[in-house]
């Protein structure tokens, strides 16, 4: 991812390659099927430009063992570096990449996508309520999809269940974080915080914004709603404990800093809950979790397109989705993937998503306005500096 999609960094994948990848070892020697519709190409080259750590050597030897295609891997760490290195080849040297799904637009006003054949897609194999929304947050363009749903993950609550003994899922709430008695323990991404004051307020009626969704309506109605949710972290400005950017910057926040509740990304809190002590839950707030999606798309020079379609559906099997969820710790987007998931990982999707109402309530990161991307920016400036 969660946070904006665009701002996730290589550092929170990193968190959870080493601790998860073992999770998937024993995959390597799955018989895969190259099913008819997969037999686009069965020779040749995919060039794949992807995130650090989602083609990891066990997914690429079993695709290569399976098609006799051979993937050269290149690896990327932001969304705009991925964005950049493309736009500077003219949507060219790369047959598949792996967009986040709100940073469609940056790719679209250039021409550097080509659309989606789903002739040639296993389309089925994607989770189909996840497939349709996607259109919505930036997946389409002028009536054509470019881009196809290939994991998802969140940003939601961690807290100290000893500190909080009577705090649950159901009633746990974003205004949790504001309490009085919390003075210097709560962790706070100011780039995300900022997005779920907004959906605290609206849910409260104290700040209506049709649930954050106004800060992308217009420059006045995103700066309105920004200005109330500082002016609400400013008075209580002595809750935060600590602000954090990446991966190792929101552990400390918890180990290090003192903090006993905070909005962490997925990782930070299972890790926590895992490998430290088992009293750090990481749950959905009952306004929703922020919720990311990544996809796979090929660029408009692609050189090899058949190749880059075998190459997608395989990693729609079920199987391949849940070896690239155990090797990463984020959830594919593959139907049937949850049922390769190791134990570890389904008792932290279970800590996570409690029931399905926790994931049908997520709130997902629409596709990003120019308005939204500066203002934001101005006003992180000022809730760091309060």
């Amino acid at each position: 991812m969660t946070q904006s999609a665009a701002d996730r960094g290589l550092d929170r994948r990193r968190a959870l390659q080493l601790a998860l990848a073992g999770g998937a070892a024993g995959l390597l020697g799955f018989p895969f099927v190259l099913r008819r519709r997969d037999a686009l190409a069965t020779s040749g080259v995919v060039n794949v430009f992807a995130w650090g750590d989602y083609i990891q050597d066990n997914i690429r030897e079993a695709f290569e063992k399976a098609t006799g295609i051979r993937v050269n891997l290149s690896t990327y760490g932001s969304n705009e570096e991925c964005e950049n290195k493309l736009r500077a080849a003219g949507g060219k040297g790369f047959d598949v990449i792996f967009p986040s799904v709100d940073t469609g637009p940056n790719y679209y006003k250039d021409n550097l996508l080509q659309p989606i054949d789903e002739k040639k897609l296993a389309v089925d194999r994607v989770i189909p309520s996840i497939y349709r929304q996607s259109l919505t947050l930036g997946a389409a363009h002028r009536g054509r999809r470019y881009l196809v749903p290939f994991d998802w993950g969140t940003e939601a609550i961690t807290f100290d269940s000893s500190r909080f003994s009577g705090l649950a899922y159901g009633q746990l709430s974003y205004g949790h974080l504001w309490q009085e008695g919390l003075t210097k323990q709560v962790a706070v991404r100011q780039k995300s915080i900022l997005v779920s004051l907004a959906i605290y307020l609206d849910a409260t009626g104290q700040v209506p914004s049709k649930r954050g969704m106004a800060l992308y309506e217009s420059e006045a109605e995103c700066r309105r709603v920004f200005e109330a949710c500082l002016q609400f972290a400013a008075k209580h400005k002595s809750n935060i404990g600590a602000f954090w950017n990446n991966a190792t910057e929101a552990t400390a926040a918890f180990t290090d800093a003192g903090c006993t509740i905070g909005q962490t990304w997925d990782t930070t809190g299972i890790l926590l809950h895992r490998d430290r002590d088992p009293k750090w839950i990481y749950t959905m707030p009952k306004e929703g979790g922020l919720a990311w999606l990544d996809t796979m798309a090929i660029p408009a020079g692609a050189e090899n397109v058949d190749q880059a379609y075998a190459f997608m559906n395989f990693l729609l099997q079920p199987e391949i989705g849940g070896m690239f969820a155990n090797n990463t710790g984020y959830n594919s987007a593959a139907v049937g993937a949850d049922q390769h998931l190791s134990e570890q990982n389904k008792a932290a999707f279970r800590m996570a998503y409690p029931d399905q109402a926790a994931i049908d309530n997520l709130w997902w990161w629409p596709p990003q306005t120019p308005f939204f991307a500066e203002l934001r920016a101005q006003y992180v400036e000022k809730l760091t500096n309060l």
